[in-house]
C-alpha cells in the first residue's frame, strides 16, 4: 500500500505511541531466598461452582507423555495416555482433541502475527525452502486403553475427533491411548526452531473443551490473525528424552536422568496446569532466586558470560518477585512453587504461557525500570493461565484484564506513563465492541481487546474505588480460579458484588460498538499534553540507553534535547520565490506538527536583522532546525564557513553538495556557538524542491530522520527523482517493527 507524506506523518506517530510500551527500557529491584510448599489439589475446570482452592478436587483431565525430540530431522515422536473424566451432565459418545500444531500445514492456516518475521528468516536462511516453514502433527493410532481396541478417528481442521464406542455417563472416566509424529518447522512460530532454539508449544494433541450449553466440543482451527489458547486445566507428567546437551524450560518440577549414550531424559510433573510447553537450546544459562516458596527461573543467553548481563537479568526476576507478589495481594495467591522466564529470539512479541512466558533478547545495557511488556505477560499467569477464557471469542478476558493489570502495577510503583495516565491517553472509539471475537476484530484486536478493554475496566476501577475493586477482583478469582471463564460470568460477578446498575454500563461499554471512557475520568487536555511529552522524553532516553555509542550528530537526538527541556528554533529562509516559500511553510507543517504531538514547542524565526542580533544571545543557546536554500537562510550565511567545517565532522561534504543544484537533503552538525546544542538543516540547493520529490521529502524528511523507531541518520542528500546521492546511518535494530509496508 502506498500513503502519502501527511498520512504517513500521522501513522508513524500515532505507531509510536501505541508501541511506547514495548520500546521503553527495562525493569527491576531485589529479593531473598526460601523454601516453599506445593500447591494443593483443585476441583474440575468445567465445574460451576465457586471455591478457593485448597477445596478443590483433581481436574477432569490428566497426561502422562512419553515422547523423543530427533533435533535432525526436527521431529517428536510421542506417546500419551489421556485419562479424561466427563464432568457435564450429558452423555458423551465422542471426545475431542486440539491438533493445533497442524496450523503448521500451510503458510495460509499459519498465525499471521509472525508472517514478517518468517520473511525476514527466510531472507537470512535462502537454503531453506518454503516446505521447511511447514510442519504438523500426524496420528498413528488412538486407543481404548482398557481394552486395547483402536478407536474410530475423524481429522478435519485441527480436530481429532475419537468415537468412543459407548457413551461416557457423567463422572464416569476413560483412558486413551495415543501415538503421534509432530513435525516442528523452521522459522517463527509457537511451535517452531531457529538458530539454537526450539519452541515447542502446540506439540501433542490436547483434550477439547466441551460446551454443555450446546452440548458440543470446541473444534474451531487455531486463529490465523490472534490466538485460540482455550484449554482446561489438567495434570501432566511428561518425559522427553532429548539430546544431552539441551537446556530446557518447562512448567512443573522439573527432573533430569541419563537416557543412553548422548542423551537424557527431562521429566515434569505439573499439577493443575493449563497448558504445556517446552523450550529448547544448548545456549541455556540459568538464573534462579528462591523466595518465601517461590522460585523463579530466567533461562538466558549469555554466550560472551558478561556479568553486565547475568546483573540484568538477576534485576528481571527480582521484577518478576514484585509483580508475582502485587497481583496475588490485588487478585488471588499465585500458588504454584515455581514460574520461569525464557529468552528467545522473539521479536516485537512476546509469549504467555502457563507457569512460564517467553521474552525477545534482552541487552546488558537494559534499564529494567518500565519493561511494561514483561510485567503484561506476567499478569497472563492470572488472566490466561490461571483464570482461563475462550481467546478465540472473548479475548477480552485475557488480554484487557493482562493489560489493566500491569498499568495498576505500575501506577503502584508511582509511574505514571505505563500506569493510568497510560490507559486514558489511548481513548479510540471503535465501530466494533470490545468483546468481539477475533474473526470480526481483525486488524482492530489490539484497539480493542487491549486498550479499549482495559479502559473499560478501569472505569470500572475509578467508578467504584480500589477497596470495593480490589474485593471485587478477588471474588472474580475466586469464582473462576482454574476454570474458564466468560463474559457473561464478569458481568453476573459485578452485579453480585457491586450491583446492577454497574453491571449494566458494563455490559454496554462491552457489547456495544463506540465505547468511550465517562467524561469525568478522561485527561484534561493539559494532562494529554505533559503525557505525551513524558511519553516520548522515555522513548527517545530508552532508545539513547539502547545506544549508548550514537555520535552526537545524530539528526534524532534533537527531539530528545528539546523533550528535556532544551530550546528549539526553526530558523527557516527568506525567499523571494512563491514556491519556496509555499514548500518552507509545508515543512514548518511538518515540523511543527510532529513536534507538538511530542509536546514541544519551537520557536521560529526568518527575518535577518532579528537573526542577527539573537546569533550570540538566544540562538547560542538552542539547538536549531535550519529549513531552506543555505544562500537565503541568514544563520547559515552569518557562518557559512564554521557550518561548513562542522558538518564536514560527520562525513558530510558541504561545499561540494550546496554547490550542486537540484538536491535536496537533511544533516546534523554540533552548533557553531555551543558544543552542548545542535542544528539540523534541511536543504534544497536549487530554489526549489522539484515537484516531482517535494511531497515524499517536504513531509517525510521530520519523520525519516527525528523519529526514534527509524533508523540513526547523520546526513542524507537525494537528486531530483529521489535517489540517493550521499548518506550516512546507523541501523536501528528495531526500526524494522515500524516500517510501512508499500
Amino acid at each position: 500500500m502506498k500513503i502519502n507524506g501527511r498520512q504517513l506523518l500521522q501513522a508513524t506517530v500515532a505507531t509510536t505511541m501505541a508501541f511506547t510500551m514495548l520500546l521503553a527500557p527495562l525493569a527491576a529491584a531485589t529479593a531473598s531466598a526460601a523454601e516453599g510448599a506445593k500447591p494443593g489439589p483443585i476441583k474440575s475446570s468445567s465445574a460451576s461452582t465457586a471455591g478457593s482452592s485448597e477445596q478443590q478436587a483433581s481436574p477432569q483431565i490428566q497426561y502422562q507423555i512419553q515422547a523423543k525430540l530427533d533435533t535432525g530431522k526436527m521431529m517428536i515422536t510421542g506417546k500419551q495416555t489421556v485419562t479424561y473424566r466427563n464432568t457435564s451432565t450429558d452423555g458423551l459418545s465422542e471426545i475431542v482433541f486440539r491438533l493445533f500444531a497442524d496450523a503448521n500445514r500451510s503458510k495460509e492456516t499459519q498465525p499471521q502475527m509472525f508472517a514478517r518475521s518468517n520473511e525476514e528468516i527466510a531472507k537470512a536462511n535462502p537454503d531453506k525452502k518454503s516446505e521447511d516453514f511447514l510442519g504438523g502433527i500426524d496420528i498413528i493410532s488412538v486407543k481404548d486403553a482398557a481394552t486395547g481396541r483402536a478407536l474410530v478417528t475423524s481429522n478435519e481442521k485441527q480436530a481429532l475427533t475419537v468415537q468412543l464406542g459407548k457413551a461416557l455417563a457423567t463422572d464416569e472416566q476413560v483412558t486413551l491411548e495415543l501415538e503421534y509424529k509432530t513435525k516442528i518447522p523452521f522459522g517463527s512460530q509457537r511451535l517452531s526452531y531457529q538458530e539454537d532454539i526450539i519452541n515447542g508449544a502446540h506439540w501433542f494433541p490436547v483434550l477439547s473443551v466441551y460446551h454443555e450449553k450446546t452440548h458440543s466440543w470446541e473444534k474451531a482451527p487455531y486463529s490465523t490473525n490472534f490466538e485460540t489458547d482455550y484449554y482446561e486445566v489438567a495434570d501432566y507428567q511428561v518425559s522427553l528424552d532429548v539430546p544431552d546437551k539441551l537446556q530446557l524450560a518447562m512448567p512443573g518440577q522439573v527432573t533430569e536422568q541419563p537416557a543412553g549414550t548422548g542423551r537424557k531424559m527431562v521429566a515434569a510433573k505439573a499439577d493443575r496446569t493449563r497448558e504445556f510447553v517446552f523450550f529448547a537450546s544448548e545456549k541455556f544459562q540459568k538464573a534462579s532466586k528462591t523466595k518465601n516458596g517461590l522460585t523463579i527461573e530466567y533461562l538466558y543467553y549469555n554466550d560472551r558470560n558478561d556479568p553486565a548481563k547475568t546483573a540484568v537479568i538477576n534485576k528481571y526476576i527480582d521484577r518478576a518477585f514484585e509483580a508475582l507478589e502485587f497481583f496475588g495481594e490485588k487478585f488471588g495467591k499465585y500458588d504454584y512453587p515455581e514460574f520461569r522466564i525464557v529468552e528467545s529470539h522473539v521479536q516485537g512479541v512476546a509469549v504467555e504461557f502457563s507457569r512460564l512466558i517467553q521474552m525477545g533478547l534482552i541487552g546488558p545495557d537494559r534499564n529494567p525500570a518500565t519493561d511494561s511488556v514483561f510485567v503484561h505477560e506476567i499478569a497472563h499467569q492470572w488472566f490466561h493461565s490461571i483464570i482461563g477464557n475462550n481467546s478465540e471469542t472473548e479475548s477480552f478476558l485475557d488480554e484487557g484484564f493482562a493489560d489493566f493489570a500491569m498499568c495498576y502495577f505500575f501506577e503502584s510503583k508511582g509511574d505514571k506513563i505505563n500506569g493510568f495516565d497510560g490507559i486514558r491517553s489511548y481513548a479510540i472509539p471503535a465501530d466494533l465492541p470490545i468483546n468481539s471475537v477475533n474473526d470480526k476484530a481483525g486488524d482492530l484486536w489490539q484497539l480493542l481487546f487491549y486498550k479499549n478493554g482495559r479502559l473499560a475496566i478501569y472505569e470500572l476501577y475509578r467508578t467504584v474505588g480500589e477497596e470495593k475493586f480490589d474485593a471485587f477482583m478477588k471474588e472474580y478469582f475466586k469464582r473462576n480460579a482454574y476454570r474458564n471463564a466468560t463474559v457473561d460470568g464478569l458481568l453476573t460477578t459485578i452485579e453480585d458484588q457491586l450491583g446492577p446498575e454497574i453491571r449494566k454500563r458494563m455490559d454496554d461499554n462491552l457489547n456495544k460498538p463506540g465505547f468511550e471512557l465517562k467524561p469525568e475520568f478522561q485527561m484534561t487536555e493539559a494532562e494529554t499534553a505533559e503525557f505525551s511529552r513524558r511519553t516520548m522524553l522515555d522513548m527517545y532516553s530508552g532508545i539513547e540507553e539502547m545506544n549508548p555509542d550514537l555520535p552526537q550528530e545524530t539528526m534524532f537526538k534533537i527531539v530528545a534535547k528539546a523533550l528535556r527541556g532544551e530550546p528549539l528554533t526553526i530558523v527557516y529562509s527568506n525567499s523571494s520565490s512563491p514556491k519556496a516559500n509555499a514548500q518552507q511553510e509545508q515543512m514548518i507543517e511538518s515540523l511543527t506538527a510532529f513536534l507538538s504531538t511530542n509536546g514541544i514547542n519551537a520557536n521560529l524565526l526568518s527575518e535577518r536583522q532579528a537573526i542577527k542580533k539573537a546569533m550570540k544571545t538566544s540562538l547560542g543557546k538552542s539547538n536549531i532546525i535550519l529549513v531552506g536554500n543555505p544562500r537565503d537562510n541568514a544563520f547559515v550565511q552569518a557562518l557559512k564557513p564554521t557550518i561548513a567545517a562542522k558538518a564536514g565532522k560527520t562525513g558530510f561534504p558541504w561545499k561540494e553538495i550546496m554547490n550542486m543544484p537540484g538536491l535536496h537533503g537533511a544533516y546534523a552538525m554540533i552548533h557553531p556557538y555551543n558544543q552542548n546544542r545542535l542544528v539540523v538543516h534541511y536543504f534544497w540547493t536549487s530554489d526549489h524542491v522539484n515537484e516531482q520529490a517535494a511531497e515524499q521529502f517536504i513531509t517525510t524528511a521530520p519523520i525519516k530522520t527525528l523519529m526514534p523507531t527509524m533508523n540513526f541518520y547523520q546526513f542524507f542528500a537525494e537528486k531530483t527523482d529521489g535517489s540517493i546521492l550521499k548518506e550516512k546511518w546507523i541501523e536501528n535494530p528495531i526500526s524494522k517493527l515500524f516500517q510501512t509496508e508499500e
